[in-house]
């Protein structure tokens, strides 16, 4: 198999009719060459249109001997909490004589494997190199999740050491983002569920190549299963968050209800001794001692033996 990166009229007709099937990887190319390599190939005018206006969610179109297959990738950014567009859209036009793969230069992955298959000298049959195309697409977001597990669990952390406006974004952030991956992977895990078949068929390939689909298929199952339990443990944060905040706000209550209570003993004494203010100089404050023992002391007194039974009961510790 050969692996072109530029649209070659000459060498691609060399190559068509040698029958040698061939891997033409294009990176984003205008709507002119697009235009151009659909002549050159026989696409149909649908498949050419939707290559040039790319915004398709992911599908299998059938247009006789060839077909148009839509792939969402996923693309890995760092720092992740600034990966505001994860996924890549990533076109690949089929048949039994060549697979052509478009897409943008976010998604650098195929390249990779380009680079990967150029240096191999082992024989691979077609159904390899289709498969290994898919599979890399496909396989572009376990490294996406593994930093959204990584995200998730430094988030809880950072609920529990305090809630704050910062931490309530950082989870409504992940909830789209987690909804947003699973409205690409779900169409495609249900693509190759009902029409797996349709592809070996126009690649030309052996009866066996349904195993290499099917691999395919278990891995964006995992990959949803991954993205409904990312999604649980985002919610969980959610409740995480509202339960901070409330035994936070409770706390603070506590603490001013204590505030309170100490306050209420000393607002009798010195209510009582401002009604009786003349009769207790007269009688019962004639001298420094009566007024320091008496007027303050039994303020302190009170205070002292109120914040003493709360102790003792628990209330001014924290909930441990």
């Amino acid at each position: 198999m050969r692996i072109l990166d530029t649209v070659d009229e000459t060498l691609i007709a060399q190559l068509r009719a040698q029958g040698e099937f061939f891997w033409l990887d294009l990176v984003s190319p205008s709507a002119a060459e697009v235009q151009q390599l659909g002549q050159l190939l026989g696409w149909h005018p649908l498949s050419i249109e939707d290559t040039q206006r790319m915004g398709q969610r992911p599908k299998l179109d059938v247009y006789g001997e060839g077909a148009l297959l839509v792939l969402q990738a996923a693309v890995e950014v760092h720092p992740e909490d600034e990966n505001d567009h994860p996924l890549e859209e990533v076109h690949c036009h089929l048949s039994g004589e060549f697979i052509v793969t478009v897409h943008g230069e976010r998604f650098q992955d195929l390249r990779q494997v380009r680079t990967l298959l150029e240096r191999s000298t082992a024989p691979k049959t077609e159904r390899y190199y289709v498969y290994k195309i898919i599979d890399v697409i496909v396989d572009s977001y376990f490294p996406v999740l593994a930093d959204l597990d990584e995200e998730i669990n430094d988030l809880e952390d950072a609920i529990v050491a305090g809630a704050g406006r910062h931490e309530l974004e950082e989870t409504f952030r992940l909830k789209r983002l987690l909804l947003k991956l699973r409205r690409a992977v779900v169409p495609m895990r249900d693509l190759f569920a009902r029409q797996a078949e349709v592809i070996t068929d126009l690649a030309g390939l052996e009866a066996d190549s349904h195993d290499y689909f099917r691999d395919i298929y278990d891995h964006l199952i995992r990959i949803t299963d991954e993205l409904d339990g990312y999604h649980e443990m985002v919610a969980g944060c959610t409740d995480l968050y509202l339960s901070t905040v409330a035994n936070r706000q409770g706390e603070t209550s506590k603490q001013l209800a204590i505030v309170a209570s100490i306050f209420l003993p000393l607002s009798f004494l010195t209510g009582f001794f401002g009604m009786n203010f003349d009769w207790a100089i007269a009688h019962v404050l004639s001298g420094p001692w009566s007024f320091f023992l008496l007027g303050l002391g039994s303020m302190a007194l009170s205070a002292g033996l109120m914040w003493w039974w709360f102790r003792r009961k628990g209330w001014t510790g924290n909930d441990e």
